[in-house]
C-alpha cells in the first residue's frame, strides 16, 4: 500500500462553513447563512489577535530614518511591534551594526525633556493607533505644493489637527512634528510607502491615525544614515470568497472550524442549548493545542542580577 505523497489538505470557505454548520447540527440553506458565517469568521480572527502572538503573522519591516525625524508610520494593519533595532551600514556584509531599541511607555516618552535631541536612536514608544482616516473639518490646502516642497505646508485651518502625526492629501501620506498657526512645519513627504506628489490649492486634507514608532533621540545630521528594522505582528487577513482558503497555518484549521461552530451556535435560532457548552469546550481545547504548538522553541535563560550595597 502506498501513501498519497501529498500534504496539501485545507478547507476553502465553503467547506469550512459547511463543517461548522454540521457541528452545530444544522445545514447551510441560504446566502445569508454564508454571509453571517463569514462575519463570524472575521470576528474570530480578531479574537485570536487579542489572545496573543500568532507566529505566522510576524513580519519584518524596514524604514530609512531621516535626520531629526522622530515619528515613523507603520503599515495600517500593524497590531504591535515585537522587537526593533537601529541599523547602520544597511546592506554591508562586513560593517553592518544593529543596536537594540528599548521600548518605553507613553508616560516615559512624554517626560523626556528634549525630544529633538540628536544621536543614535536607542528608545522607542509605539503609538498603537486605529489606522482610520477622517476628513478634517474646514481644512484644505491654502497653497499648492509640488513634489519637491519638503518642509512647510500651509493649511486654511490647522486647529483640528493633532500637534504631530500624519495627514493624507490625495494618495500621499505626509508626516509632521510641529504646527505653528496654520502651517505644518518639519513635514516629511511620501511616508508609509507613498510617493511625494503635486497637490493643488484647495485639496482636501485627511487626518490619518496610523500606528507609529516614536524614537529618541532623533537621528543625527547627515553622515550617520540609520535604518529602523523591526518585527511586527500584523492582522490576520479577512475571510474571502467561497474558493479562498484562510490566512492560517494548517495546524489551526481544527481550531478555526471549532471556533466558527461555537460562534454560530450562540447566534443562530434553533440550536440545541445543550450543544453550546460542548462546542465552546471543544473550541477552547483546540485553541490550546494549536497555541501551545505555535510558539518559539528557544530555551529560556534567566540570569539573576546581583546588587551590592556598601555603607
Amino acid at each position: 500500500m502506498s501513501t498519497t505523497g501529498t500534504t496539501t489538505f485545507n478547507l476553502d470557505m465553503n467547506d469550512l462553513i459547511e463543517e461548522a454548520f454540521e457541528r452545530v447540527g444544522l445545514e447551510v440553506r441560504s446566502g445569508y447563512d454564508f454571509r453571517t458565517a463569514r462575519r463570524s469568521l472575521n470576528l474570530l480572527t480578531i479574537e485570536w489577535a487579542n489572545r496573543g502572538i500568532n507566529l505566522w503573522t510576524i513580519e519584518q519591516g524596514q524604514i530609512v530614518m531621516n535626520t531629526q525625524q522622530a515619528i515613523y508610520a507603520l503599515p495600517v494593519d500593524t497590531i504591535d511591534i515585537l522587537d526593533a533595532v537601529t541599523r547602520t551600514n544597511n546592506g554591508s556584509q562586513s560593517n553592518q551594526i544593529d543596536i537594540n531599541l528599548s521600548r518605553i511607555s507613553e508616560s516615559d516618552y512624554i517626560t523626556i525633556p528634549n525630544k529633538n535631541a540628536n544621536g543614535r536612536p536607542i528608545q522607542m514608544w509605539i503609538n498603537r493607533q486605529s489606522g482610520g482616516s477622517s476628513v478634517i473639518p474646514q481644512t484644505t490646502l491654502a497653497a499648492a505644493i509640488t513634489s519637491t516642497d519638503q518642509t512647510t505646508i500651509t493649511l486654511t485651518n490647522a486647529s483640528n489637527l493633532p500637534t504631530q502625526g500624519f495627514i493624507n492629501i490625495g494618495s500621499e501620506t505626509i508626516g509632521y512634528q510641529n504646527i505653528v498657526n496654520n502651517q505644518i512645519l518639519n513635514a516629511w513627504r511620501g511616508q508609509n510607502g507613498t510617493t511625494a506628489a503635486t497637490h493643488s490649492n484647495g485639496a482636501d486634507v485627511f487626518n490619518n491615525q496610523l500606528p507609529s514608532i516614536n524614537v529618541w533621540p532623533t537621528p543625527n545630521p547627515p553622515g550617520n544614515q540609520y535604518t529602523l528594522v523591526y518585527y511586527r505582528m500584523r492582522r490576520i487577513q479577512d475571510a474571502g470568497g467561497g474558493v479562498r482558503t484562510q490566512d492560517i497555518p494548517f495546524r489551526f484549521i481544527p481550531c478555526m472550524a471549532a471556533g466558527l461552530a461555537y460562534h454560530l451556535s450562540i447566534k443562530i435560532p434553533g440550536v440545541d442549548p445543550g450543544r453550546i457548552p460542548l462546542l465552546k469546550a471543544d473550541y477552547e481545547q483546540q485553541w490550546q493545542l494549536a497555541a501551545d504548538e505555535d510558539r518559539d522553541k528557544a530555551p529560556l535563560r534567566v540570569v539573576p542580577r546581583n546588587m551590592f550595597y556598601y555603607r
